[in-house]
């Protein structure tokens, strides 16, 4: 059997038209082992097999084992073969004819100002998992094996056009069962035409903020907001004015001179205090919209997950034809790692969005979406989300009662909902919670610090803790250590 290091001294081999044959073989073993093509300990062929198959006579191949051997390129083991030595010596790591001067240092990396400004606000975490870290579910509780079956089903024989790009927004099988789920449990008034699968919340906001905003352009986001569509509408060069939320959420002013092309809320549970938009506040904003020719993105990450009373139906299907692009995400009821997520586009813009979408970004897997497709259809999903939901609102509870036992009541946050995967800890204004949030994450407690949420200079001061991922009886002793970290802080 031909092997890959034959075929790589083949082409090195190729490369070269002149000399003799021995040199040229050399060259193509010595200059592969000093570009790491072979790297330090790999096992050259047997001299009788690489003259084979490379058409040469075996004490050509000797003679070039030999020399390489002398000037310590390669190593030979008695009874095992030729290896690549651990160190190449460092005479040779530069060709002969390269000056000093001629090597320079490497060139300094410049970013855009748009980038630099990306880096400096930038807030995901290196860790992404463990107390209390919020947003993130129990990816241990969700039924692998069944989806794994399914998978494995539709993947022995199938069709081509599942394995390739994705021209009409996704799979039509998945939009259509997207379709008849969020119009029963979440209100939403669509067709599966509308629907556009995308890979999670961020894509659906980069691609909206392109297509309907040009630079300059001016977007509501609600005060405080999920920082990650605070930093893809920047990247794109999107203006934007932080609009205050209370206990009916945002509270939208009259637009002026200048009215938003884009409106961000969460209005079933406002990210991330945690309060639900009130009727008047929802119709006011319509009649806003449709005034203005504005656009409202509704993003609604974890609705699925009310503790208690109705769900809260959405925006988007409060009234006929509303001015709203509806924004869904599976991270939260499946696991964060499968980045699928999807758009439902109010009719004028369905095409041209699914249009630029396959320009941008190529979207692809439809062999996944096949399958999540079924799991949905055959009654999977809405089976997880109700034993999901039972198994949180525990987690939630118990977490409730050890911030009531060391903090008091006090403590818990006003907008706390009985809803979402995390609640808010209450800290006096003049607490360093960002600071108090790298303490407790230096010693494996993952809060984040409310203030960094906001974009105005007036923030509140808190710490978002996720409840979904942990244990109950594994509870205490993380929440211990927060409450020694406060503790620490407060005498400081």
């Amino acid at each position: 059997m031909r092997s890959l290091v034959c075929d790589l001294l083949q082409l090195r081999l190729d490369d070269q038209k002149d000399g003799k044959l021995h040199k040229r073989l050399y060259n193509a073993i010595r200059l592969s082992i000093l570009d790491g093509s072979l790297p330090p300990q790999s096992r050259l062929p047997p001299s009788r097999d690489l003259a084979n198959q490379l058409a040469l006579s075996r004490n050509t191949v000797l003679t070039v084992y030999e020399q390489l051997l002398a000037e310590g390129y390669v190593v030979s083991r008695s009874g095992s073969g030729t290896f690549v030595s651990r160190t190449v010596p460092d005479s040779l790591l530069f060709s002969s004819d390269a000056s000093p001067q001629s090597r320079h240092a490497p060139q300094q990396a410049i970013l855009s100002a748009r980038g630099e400004a990306l880096l400096t606000h930038s807030r995901a975490s290196s860790r992404q998992w463990g107390a209390f870290l919020p947003g993130v579910p129990d990816v241990s509780e969700f039924p692998h094996a069944l989806l794994r079956k399914i998978y494995t089903r539709l993947s022995r024989r199938p069709p081509a056009v599942q394995l390739s790009y994705s021209p009409s927004g996704g799979s039509p099988t998945l939009q259509q069962a997207l379709m008849e789920y969020l119009r029963v449990a979440r209100s939403v008034r669509c067709n599966p035409e509308q629907i556009l699968i995308t890979e999670g919340i961020h894509q659906a906001i980069d691609l909206v903020s392109r297509m309907l905003c040009n630079p300059g352009d001016r977007a509501w986001i609600e005060e405080p907001a999920y920082w990650g569509i605070r930093n893809v509408l920047q990247m794109n060069g999107v203006d934007l004015q932080a609009i205050n939320v209370d206990l009916s959420g945002m509270n939208p002013p009259e637009p002026g001179d200048a009215p938003p092309r884009l409106i961000f809320v969460t209005p079933s549970h406002q990210y991330p205090l945690g309060c639900v938009m009130s009727l008047e506040r929802r119709q006011r904003l319509l009649t806003l919209a449709r005034q203005t020719g504005s656009w409202i993105v509704e993003d609604d990450y974890d609705s699925e997950f009310r503790f208690s009373g109705q769900p809260i139906p959405a925006l988007q299907g409060l009234v006929e034809d509303a001015p709203v692009i509806y924004i869904g995400t599976f991270s939260k009821t499946l696991w964060p790692g499968l980045r699928l997520g999807y758009v439902v586009l109010p009719q004028p813009l369905a095409q041209a969005l699914k249009t630029a979408h396959a320009e941008l970004y190529r979207g692809g897997r439809l062999l996944d979406q096949e399958a999540l497709a079924q799991f949905i259809t055959e009654g999977h999903y809405t089976a997880h989300i109700r034993r999901m939901r039972l198994l949180y609102a525990r987690r939630r509870q118990r977490l409730t009662a050890l911030i009531s036992q060391y903090l008091g009541k006090a403590a818990l946050s006003e907008f706390n909902d009985n809803a979402g995967l995390h609640l808010v800890l209450k800290l006096a204004d003049d607490c360093d919670d960002v600071a108090l949030a790298k303490a407790a994450n230096d010693k494996g407690v993952l809060v984040r610090p409310l203030s960094r949420y906001y974009l105005g200079d007036t923030p509140q001061r808190g710490l978002l803790m996720g409840f979904a991922a942990m244990k109950e009886e594994e509870m205490e002793g993380a929440f211990k250590v927060l409450v020694a970290c406060i503790n620490s802080k407060s005498r400081a």
